[in-house]
């Protein structure tokens, strides 16, 4: 470990309780620990975090361990549990920004005539959304058609980019291949991350890669916002879903926050007053819509959850078609909202 990475645990484990509010904000302080269900933020007390003591060494402030599956690590473990960053570097772009600190310049490193913007920074997202097109007649949009999607074309947040590098882990080379990329933004509208999903070269389906979704950036608590807000929102994890929705029910606002982990943790804006959020149906889905349903309920919000007939909603408009997938969710949308159906 280089010194530099064991000064950041230590700075983190300093504030080792303001990174579990953070990460981890479905637990509580209880004494000298922070308790919480697991790694991925359910409501409980297995997984336990130290808040006091040294910040190095054996039982140090920052470690934690799950008593129920018996694992145990430090603090970027679990920063890199809750964001889903792989890369080791951006990992720790990401627990210096929640520090506040900025990405340190190492003396006698020779610049680059052209410097390049590391993966995950901000200068990254933005230059690799700002070299994306609209997706009109382009492969994405080939393959949302083929998942049965038309609206794709319709939604800002939704670009293409015809070379988008793709390198599985263990290659040491990448490769250029078409992608649909999606804007993760916050709650003002700021790009925080991006999110790419690589297509097959015909557009009908994903690349055949062993790594076919990565997103980059600040994910945690911001969503791609697919139409805006207003008094209702619909809330569900990826971006086929969530457009299957607004296909059926073109007068329902969603976001998709990209995966169940994520979805618990969305950061709900101001003058929303009833949330749905659109599970798959699976048991991540199901924690997630508890957590994010605490957390609304705390606010004075109400909370409905939609469920698919299948997997996910985008199964079951390609297996049953728009006016089914309307009808299944009608039957779960309040009477107030039912207008909104039909746009």
């Amino acid at each position: 470990m280089s010194v530099e990475t064991e000064e950041l645990l230590r700075a983190l484990a300093q504030d080792a309780e303001g990174v579990c509010r953070h990460y981890l904000p479905a637990g509580r302080r209880e004494g000298s620990y922070w308790m919480v269900g697991d790694l991925q933020n359910t409501a409980g007390r297995s997984l336990f975090v130290r808040l006091t003591g040294p910040t190095s060494g054996p039982g140090a402030r920052g470690k934690w361990q799950d008593s129920a599956t018996s694992e145990f690590g430090d603090l970027l473990d679990i920063i890199r549990a809750r964001t889903g960053i792989t890369r080791f570097p951006e990992l720790l772009d990401e627990a210096r920004a929640h520090l506040g600190r900025p990405t340190p310049v190492l003396p006698d490193t020779p610049v680059p005539k052209k410097a390049q913007a590391p993966g995950g920074t901000p200068a990254a997202v933005a230059r690799l959304f700002a070299a994306s097109k609209p997706i009109v007649g382009t492969l994405a949009d080939t393959y949302l058609r083929a998942r049965g999607v038309a609206r794709g074309g319709k939604m800002s947040a939704l670009r293409f980019h015809p070379k988008c590098w793709h390198r599985d882990e263990g290659q040491t080379k990448g490769i250029p291949r078409p992608a649909l990329i999606a804007a993760v933004t916050d709650g003002a509208g700021v790009l925080k991350g991006v999110h790419r999903t690589w297509l097959a070269p015909d557009g009908q389906g994903k690349a055949t890669v062993e790594t076919q979704r990565r997103a980059m950036g600040h994910i945690l608590g911001n969503a791609v916002r697919l139409t805006p807000h207003d008094d209702i929102l619909v809330v569900g994890e990826g971006i086929e879903t969530m457009l299957s929705l607004s296909e059926a029910a073109p007068g329902l606002p969603v976001w998709a926050a990209l995966s169940s982990g994520h979805l618990g943790a969305v950061l709900l804006p101001d003058g929303v007053q009833r949330l749905y959020i659109a599970i798959d149906r699976d048991p991540a889905g199901q924690r997630a819509a508890e957590r994010l349903s605490a957390r609304a309920t705390e606010v004075g919000i109400c909370c409905h959850v939609l469920e698919p007939q299948l997997g996910d909603f985008n199964d079951d408009l390609r297996a049953k078609g728009k006016e089914a997938l309307r009808q299944h969710l009608a039957g779960q949308i309040g009477p107030k909202d039912r207008q909104r159906l039909l746009g």
